[in-house]
């Protein structure tokens, strides 16, 4: 049977772009659905930046103000990879259009946008997704479905780690291309919306819902350069981020992040301890998890490395025979996939807006937990 084309409206041509864009392209050749993503245009207000990406891509044709492309009767859905400032007009422009919209995390600058967001898609009923792309790691989504099966019994704890460097000298600028996140005004928060986000949507997603928290925020640098103007300002971005948390499960979350650990570029690691096992993943690692059971006896009792590259592992059916490993990029053809799979089903795919939303609460009281140094519910 013929497939039914999905024309995307792609905003953004940066690195989420390119992922994005790569997904669109692999997820019909290993993947058997009823819908096919169609690379219809590409947008950025740069024209001949947006016509090299679309060319390198594949896209049909180019528009440099996206709300020339949300008008476009041959679009389906729009795909928002742009710094977070621009998420709210877009997504709700969109939505009101009736577009599908896809929304790179975190959902938006704040609890506020992101709820204006959860609105517009939900009274316009349109499919919608935000990319934690995370989740769709199969290592990661196989510790999700042990999780949930009970094999780990109470759990105890949930810590995670996302650790980077590439802030540390004082001369790194303060918005623009490729430096935007060190701005307040489009990014809305530092680490804790770029980096902490992810883990908390995947701490979340594996161990419900964070119920209250108190953190540390630190900005090192407090002043850098505009770097569209030159000006020296103040930085409004948090630069690292320690967080203690209760979920509602009853289990304490232990969370940090930071762009001043030098020598390390993306260390993304989990652990949770049940009262049974536990399991840890790093993502310099991403195929492999490590598993301790409890009801093991003797000498075989200790941790327990699983590649998983297996067929009966989550995704691994579809791509190549055990023991050949995939990549970052593959998280994204996973969302993709299962994000077409929602739209000929009719199920949702997870995480919707309105479940992105509730890890834009969490760091919302992170930062302001971080001001005032107090506990506070997440609300």
């Amino acid at each position: 049977m013929a497939k039914k084309p999905l024309n995307i409206g792609m905003v953004g041509y940066g690195f989420m772009g390119r992922a994005h864009s790569n997904a669109y392209r692999r997820v019909g050749n290993f993947f058997d659905l009823d819908y096919q993503p169609v690379l219809k245009a590409a947008c950025g207000r740069n024209k001949d930046g947006v016509k090299a990406f679309a060319d390198m891509w594949g896209y049909e044709s180019i528009e440099t103000d996206w709300k020339d492309l949300v008008k476009r009767d041959d679009i389906d859905a729009i795909d928002i990879c742009v710094p977070n400032d621009l998420h709210v007009d877009i997504a709700t422009a969109a939505a009101k259009a009736g577009k599908m919209v896809l929304c790179e995390k975190p959902i938006a600058r704040d609890t506020r946008e992101g709820e204006k967001m959860v609105k517009a898609v939900e009274k316009a009923g349109v499919a919608n997704m935000v990319w934690y792309n995370y989740r769709w790691v199969p290592a990661v989504t196989l510790i999700k479905q042990i999780v949930d099966s009970g094999r780990l019994g109470r759990i105890f704890h949930y810590r995670a780690n996302f650790l980077q460097d590439w802030t540390i000298s004082p001369d790194v600028p303060q918005g623009g291309a490729g430096t935007w996140r060190l701005d307040v005004e489009a990014a809305g928060s530092g680490v804790t919306g770029d980096l902490l986000a992810h883990c908390i949507d995947t701490a979340m997603w594996i161990n419900g819902p964070i119920k209250n928290l108190t953190a540390m925020t630190e900005t090192f640098v407090k002043k850098r350069k505009d770097a569209g103007s030159g000006k020296v300002k103040d930085v409004g971005i948090d630069d690292a981020a320690a967080v203690m948390a209760h979920f509602d499960n009853g289990s304490l979350g232990l969370f940090e992040s930071t762009r001043y650990a030098r020598g390390h570029k993306a260390l993304y690691t989990l652990e949770i301890n049940g009262e049974h096992g536990s399991f840890k993943w790093d993502l310099h690692d991403l195929n492999r998890v490590e598993w301790f059971d409890h009801s093991v006896e003797g000498q075989l009792r200790g941790w327990t490395s699983i590649l998983v590259t297996d067929g009966e592992h989550p995704y691994l059916g579809k791509w190549w025979v055990p023991g050949l490993t995939l990549g970052y990029e593959h998280s994204f053809v996973h969302a993709v996939a299962d994000f077409l799979e929602g739209l000929a089903t009719g199920k949702p795919v997870s995480p919707t807006f309105r479940e992105a939303l509730e890890t834009t609460k969490v760091c919302d009281a992170i930062i302001k937990s971080g001001k005032s140094g107090r506990w506070l519910d997440v609300k």
